[in-house]
Formats: C-alpha cells, sequence, structure tokens
C-alpha cells in the first residue's frame, strides 16, 4: 500500500460550525457583533491518508462527525483549518434521491446529473442504456421523476453514480436500496469497480456487516476526533468498544 498514489488525504483538518438560536439571530450578527454563535466542533484535527484502490469503512457513533467528513471530502463543506487532498473525480451516493428535476424524466434526469459531475454529452450517452437497465425502471424512464416513488428515485440515483466510473466513490449507509435481489445487485456492483477499476470506495455504515463484506482498513472517530485507523478486524473491536 506503501507506493500506491493518494486518493485522500486529510492534514490536521479541523471543521468548527457556528451555531445560531435563529436564522434571525445569524443574519443580526452581521451586523451586531455582540451576537456571538455557539461553537460546534465537527471534525477535531483529522490526518489520515486513503490510497487509490482502497476500500475504508468509517466507523463512529451517531455525532461522532462521520458525515462531515464525507461533506468536507465532496467539497459541500470547507474546513476551518487545515488542508484536504483529493485526487480523482468523486461519486458521492449521500441522498440519493436529491438533485433530481422533478418535471424531468428519469431519461433526462440522467443527462442532466451526468453534466453535474463533468461528464461530456457523448459520454452521457455511451452511459444511458447501461444506467436504464440497472437501475430497471423499464417504460417508466421517460415519465417525469415527479411520478416516481422514493424507491424508483433511489434506484435511479444509485445507477447513476455507480456508473459513471468515478475514481472515489463514497457511500453513506447507500447499501439499502430497494429490497434485497436489487440490494445484492448494488453489492455486487460496487466490489465490481472497486476489484476491476481499482476505484476507491470509502463507506460510512454502522453495519458491521457491510464493513467486513467491502472494506480492508476501518477509521474510527469518536466526539470528532481520529481514535483508530488500521485493519478492519482491530476498527470494529475498536467501534464496538466505544458504541
Amino acid at each position: 500500500m506503501m507506493n500506491q498514489p493518494i486518493a485522500i488525504e486529510f492534514k490536521n483538518v479541523t471543521k468548527t460550525y457556528n451555531l445560531y438560536q435563529s436564522d434571525a439571530k445569524r443574519m443580526l450578527s452581521m451586523v451586531f457583533h455582540f451576537i456571538k454563535p455557539r461553537k460546534k466542533l465537527a471534525n477535531d484535527d483529522l490526518s489520515f491518508i486513503v490510497n487509490q484502490g482502497e476500500a475504508v469503512a468509517v466507523l463512529g457513533r451517531n455525532g461522532a462527525g462521520k458525515s462531515t467528513l464525507l461533506k468536507l471530502i465532496t467539497g459541500v463543506a470547507f474546513p476551518t483549518d487545515g488542508e484536504i487532498i483529493v485526487n480523482g473525480r468523486v461519486s458521492a451516493l449521500l441522498e440519493l434521491t436529491a438533485g433530481f428535476e422533478p418535471e424531468c424524466t428519469g431519461r433526462e434526469n440522467i443527462y442532466l446529473k451526468a453534466s453535474l459531475m463533468g461528464l461530456t454529452k457523448k459520454q452521457a450517452i455511451l452511459l444511458e442504456q447501461t444506467i436504464i437497465n440497472f437501475a430497471e425502471l423499464d417504460e417508466y424512464i421517460d415519465q417525469p421523476v415527479r411520478t416516481y416513488s422514493s424507491g424508483m428515485k433511489a434506484r435511479l440515483g444509485f445507477a447513476i453514480n455507480v456508473n459513471i466510473k468515478p475514481d472515489i466513490l463514497v457511500i453513506d449507509e447507500a447499501l439499502s436500496v430497494g429490497d434485497i435481489k436489487f440490494q445484492e445487485k448494488c453489492r455486487l456492483k460496487i466490489n465490481e469497480i472497486k476489484e476491476k477499476h481499482h476505484v476507491t470506495v470509502l463507506l460510512v455504515t454502522h453495519s458491521l456487516d457491510s464493513a467486513r463484506k467491502f472494506c480492508e482498513r476501518g477509521i474510527v472517530l469518536d466526539e470528532g476526533k481520529l481514535v483508530y485507523s488500521g485493519p478492519i478486524k482491530k476498527a470494529i473491536t475498536r467501534y464496538k468498544a466505544i458504541a
């Protein structure tokens, strides 16, 4: 692993949120500087490396800082201090149903999401049928997304994200999509892109079974701090000790 290219690196990364009692006080604080927010330390001086092609589970109790870590990797949030290096295109399976245009069809949303992820129209055309087949939406693909059930939207979201050939795949409790058969299909797809295309996988989960199946290494967070980084079996043992 030592000679592998780095996919993700955190260098002494800290993320602090400013919390206000209301939106009104947030606005007033811009004028009246005596109105001070409450500080929430979400990530505290995190330093770690994820190498290209690794599958790493991020474990921790609710409020440990896992979601903030993902937001920092995907660029949704920015660190208060420290440096983050991300090499490659990131595909994030966070909120699978987010980002769809409800009045557009499923097919049109494929092109919209592909464009947002940096793909050209030619690349999207080549992936279109693969995504449709994976999502198993059949004739519904040309219906407005507002008519889809939450499960249909989740399947489409998953199909888009895993088929765009990302360099880094970030997954946040997204392996419970659809029925048991479709869940297994999702798991097999993730294993395929990990093993055949050397995609880096970062899995945030409370399912220790999923962590064992997908990941060879684990990172354990507790109250925003990194308390363990190493082999997945030892990471699970460390997580159980604090859970």
